[in-house]
This record gives structure tokens, C-alpha cells and sequence, in this order.
């Protein structure tokens, strides 16, 4: 959910997707950090510059995941909840139910009693819990009126379906439970990543914070320029498309640069008519947004993490996501970065801890890492290397 990386190897392109490597450092580089006084320990034992980047950029990176599954663990709390609400007023009915056929049934028996009919006995078994056994007394059959035994059949079967009801109430609590604990597990784990991010900051002197602000501007800088390289390619890639749809002789040649994870935008990539206008829609949300806070685990209105953010967006525009990132990355069709149109979302890291979307020119909207706020920036933010896929999710 922030910016934030681990050194790791190259990835490579499958079928126009970058397999990445871990992200580069949330607040610095750590090839430039290396370069300064301060990329070794200090006399008083402090740990460097290098190494505090580098353990707040594992933190924030931890709990960008913790995020999710506590995103994830949220959501099946919520349904388990519901779930289990349902069966408890099913059973409170079904009890209702029970309660005016058992007194159906004794009745009855008064009324046997009282006329002699039946004996004490009889009277006794039927404002009993378990009348089935009265089927196995053959000689009180006879007594039985026909009214009484379909009194008796519905009262057992109304015994029947509350007993079942219960099991599955009290199963629905069990994994109510379950669930609960694993929420309480997940916020748990971030707050505690967090706290100890924080923690190590605090610790930088101010000469320390300048500079890796400085080195931060520095990334940026390198990010701005990687998103105008995309912004440029995209723009030669249009105007190649018109030119041979004007001369006639490009649509076909296209379709198949497409389908084979080249730079066109069209063939299998490309959207039905409608996918502009939901985008749009999508975006003026988001733009809407810029400027609140991130708040991991929220969805809005007031605070967003980044797959609250998206979901939200997306879903001003008639289309539903599911919660978090590794299902949301699901949700639609996978296309090469450079097909990346207006709309479409971008996933980062290996664990698909973070994504935003996507409005054109290399750039993205999204909900970066705690303390800051919902704002526009490179999708390059991180480093090339960090991004995942793009996925179009309508």
C-alpha cells in the first residue's frame, strides 16, 4: 500500500506482464544511500541511514499485506455475521412454531383427558419432546383422530428442521469465532508493523529526514521522467493506429499485435464501447477523493487504503470489486502496461499489495501508505520493477 521495496533481482515479461522483483525502498534508494557517510553504523551502535530505510520499507511492506488479509478477514467476519443472524431467527421462528404445535398437541390430550377418551398416559407422552416415540405404541393408534395425527406429524417435524437449525447456528458461531479471532489477529500485525516504523523515524535526527526527503525528490524526479517515456510511447503507438486506419491497411495487423502482448491497444485488449464511459465515471470519483487520508482497512467516505479506493471508484460507476487486491486482480482482463488505458488498474509487488488506478500519461490515482493522502503519481513510483499487471475490470 506505500512505497515501499526490497532489492531483488530483475523480473522478466511473460505475455506483456512483468514478473517484478521486490520493490525499491519506500523512502530512499538504497544504491544511493550506500554512496553517503551514513551507509555504515555509527560509533554509539544507531543503525545507518541504509538500514533504517531498509527496515521501515520491510515494515511497510509487511503491512501493506497484513492490510489485505485483515481487508480479507473483515469481509468473511461481516458475512459469517449475517449468516449467523439468519440462522438465529430461524431458530427463534422454528421455536415459535414447536412451542404452537406442542400445545396443539396438549390440547388434545386435555380434551382426551377430560372425555376419558385417552388415559393420564397418553395425555402425558403427547405434551412430551420426543412424540415420535408414540408411533411405536401401536395400540394407542387408534386413538388418534385423523386432525390429531397430522398434528403430531407437524409437530415432529417441526422438532426435526429447529434441531438442524440449531446445529447450524451453533457451527455458524464456531466459525464466527474463527473469523473474529483472525481479524483480531491481522489489525494486530499491522498496527504493530506500523508502530515499529514509526518508531525508527522518529529515532532520525533532522539532518537525517532531510536528506532522505531529498533522495526521495530524486525518485520521483526519476518517475515523472519513466511515466513521460510511457506517455509518449502510448502517443506514437495512437497516432500509428489512425495512420493505418486511414490508409485502410493496419486494422488487421493491429488486432494481432494485440493479441500477441505487443504495444497496439487493440484486438483482445481492447474494450467494448462502454468501458470509456464507466471509466470516466470511475475517475471523477477517484479525483473526487485526492487529498483524504489513507487509512488502511477503510473504504470511505472520509479515508481510503488502496483497494478501498478502487472499489469505491469502480463502483460509483455500476461496476462491484471484490475487497481486496489478490481478488481484485482477478476481477478482470490482464493487459500489457503499455495497453494501460483510463480506468484500469495497476498492481504492485509480488504479494499484489497495492494498487491504483490508472488515468493515462504513466500516471495513476491512489491511496499510498499511512500518513499520507489520496493523490495522483507515476505508477513508476516505486521503480519499474515493482509493478505487477494492469487489469481491466470491466
Amino acid at each position: 500500500m506505500a512505497s515501499h521495496r526490497k532489492s531483488r533481482p530483475t523480473g522478466s515479461r511473460v505475455a506483456g506482464i512483468r514478473t517484478p522483483a521486490l520493490a525499491t525502498a519506500a523512502l530512499t534508494s538504497v544504491a544511493l544511500l550506500s554512496q553517503t557517510a551514513n551507509a555504515t553504523p555509527s560509533d554509539d551502535d544507531r543503525p545507518s541511514l541504509e538500514e533504517v530505510e531498509k527496515k521501515v520499507d520491510d515494515l511497510y511492506r509487511q503491512a501493506g499485506s497484513a492490510t489485505e488479509k485483515y481487508n480479507a478477514a473483515k469481509e468473511k467476519t461481516a458475512k459469517q455475521r449475517k449468516k449467523v443472524d439468519t440462522l438465529l431467527d430461524d431458530v427463534a421462528q422454528r421455536t415459535q412454531k414447536l412451542n404452537d404445535a406442542r400445545e396443539e398437541l396438549g390440547s388434545f390430550a386435555s380434551a382426551q383427558y377430560r372425555t376419558g377418551t385417552a388415559v393420564p398416559e397418553t395425555a402425558t407422552f403427547l405434551l412430551a419432546d420426543s412424540p415420535q416415540e408414540y408411533f411405536d405404541q401401536n395400540q394407542l393408534m387408534g386413538r388418534l383422530t385423523g386432525r390429531q395425527k397430522t398434528a403430531v406429524d407437524d409437530y415432529v417435524t417441526q422438532q426435526s428442521e429447529t434441531m438442524k437449525k440449531r446445529r447450524e447456528a451453533t457451527e455458524g458461531l464456531e466459525t464466527l469465532t474463527g473469523s473474529q479471532q483472525d481479524l483480531k489477529t491481522a489489525k494486530s500485525t499491522v498496527q504493530k508493523k506500523l508502530a515499529t516504523a514509526r518508531e525508527l523515524l522518529s529515532k532520525l535526527t533532522a539532518e537525517e529526514k532531510a536528506r532522505l526527503a531529498a533522495i526521495e525528490r530524486k525518485k520521483q524526479e526519476e518517475a515523472a521522467r519513466k511515466a513521460a517515456e510511457l506517455a509518449e510511447q502510448q502517443a506514437a503507438e495512437r497516432e500509428r493506429r489512425e495512420e493505418a486506419a486511414r490508409q485502410g491497411s493496419g486494422g488487421g495487423s493491429s488486432s494481432g499485435s494485440s493479441e500477441s502482448g505487443g504495444s497496439g491497444s487493440s484486438g483482445s485488449s481492447t474494450p467494448d464501447s462502454s468501458y470509456g464511459t464507466k471509466a470516466a465515471k470511475a475517475l471523477a470519483f477517484a479525483r473526487a477523493q485526492i487529498g483524504k487520508p489513507y487509512v488502511w482497512g477503510a473504504t470511505g467516505p472520509g479515508s481510503y487504503d488502496c483497494s478501498g479506493l478502487t472499489q469505491a471508484a469502480w463502483k460509483a460507476a455500476g461496476v462491484t470489486l471484490p475487497r481486496v487486491t489478490y481478488d481484485q486482480v482477478n476481477a478482470g482482463t490482464t493487459v500489457p502496461v503499455s495497453q494501460a488505458l483510463p480506468g484500469d488498474l495497476v498492481f504492485f509487488y509480488d504479494d499484489l499489495s497495492h494498487v491504483g488506478l490508472y488515468i493515462g500519461n504513466g500516471m495513476m490515482i491512489h491511496a499510498p501508505k499511512p500518513g499520507a493522502y489520496v493523490r495522483e503519481e507515476s505508477i513508476y513510483y516505486d521503480g519499474e520493477s515493482s509493478i505487477h499487471s494492469v487489469v481491466r475490470p470491466a
